[in-house]
């Protein structure tokens, strides 16, 4: 019995490693090279095309200087205030989190950095079970390592959600104002920023008395902000 229960968590870490270093050799390769998609985006896209066989996303990489540095600035100020002092996970904002959501008696709040997210958004699903939420930190981990601040915020500002089958800065500024991502104003970017936490919403909610006012908020907010160079 204990041979096999030996042999059984042997054969139980070997997985879990395998399922690391292939996790790992893909956050090394997407240092460098752009990724073309992501688990998020594929399961939008197979959402879109339940409905529609032939429905596309809307997509376009553009390069980190390319991206106006007022949106960068906005969704540092109402994501991840401290992106550039932490290593990946914000302790200060995770226990303030927890405070809400314990005073509210439900989930109302996430501590979720930029990396965190993009860790999700990259390999994983928006479940909230306690193993993706530890594959989760895991990935976190070797973003932080092997990426620069720059390149982590580059490749979040390239594939978040902006809405249902839109993707990327370059989409979101093309679909809502009509202009390239290189040419959004402040008041533009706190908008766009301000939908995160609920893009496929807000797209048909445009107006909703929320959504303006954290806007307002992330536009004041957003002048104290450093981006990575």
């Amino acid at each position: 019995m204990l041979r096999i229960l030996l042999k059984t968590l042997l054969v139980v870490f070997l997985v879990v490693l395998a399922v690391q270093l292939w996790f790992l050799v893909q956050v090394a390769w997407w240092g460098v090279f752009n990724p073309g998609s992501t688990a998020f985006m594929e399961a939008g896209l197979a959402r879109l095309q339940e409905k529609d066989p032939e429905a596309e996303l809307h997509h376009r990489w553009v390069p980190y200087e390319r991206i106006s540095i007022h949106l960068k600035r906005a969704v540092i100020a109402a994501e991840d205030s401290r992106f550039l002092t932490h290593q990946g996970f914000d302790w200060e904002g995770i226990e303030t989190a927890v405070e809400k959501n314990l005073k509210r008696g439900r989930i109302v709040a996430g501590g979720s950095t930029i990396s965190q997210q993009l860790a999700k958004n990259l390999f994983l699903s928006a479940s909230r079970n306690p193993i993706r939420k530890l594959q989760e930190a895991a990935i976190t981990v070797m973003l932080e390592t092997l990426w620069s601040k720059r390149r982590i915020l580059e490749v979040y500002l390239n594939v978040v959600e902006w809405g249902n089958g839109i993707y990327g800065a370059e989409a979101a500024a093309r679909h809502y104002y009509g202009i390239p991502a290189a040419r959004l104003g402040p008041s533009q970017s706190a908008y766009l920023a301000a939908m995160l936490p609920n893009p496929r919403y807000y797209q048909t909610h445009r107006s909703a008395r929320g959504l303006l006012k954290r806007q307002a908020i992330i536009e004041r907010r957003m002048r104290q902000v450093s981006v990575p160079r």
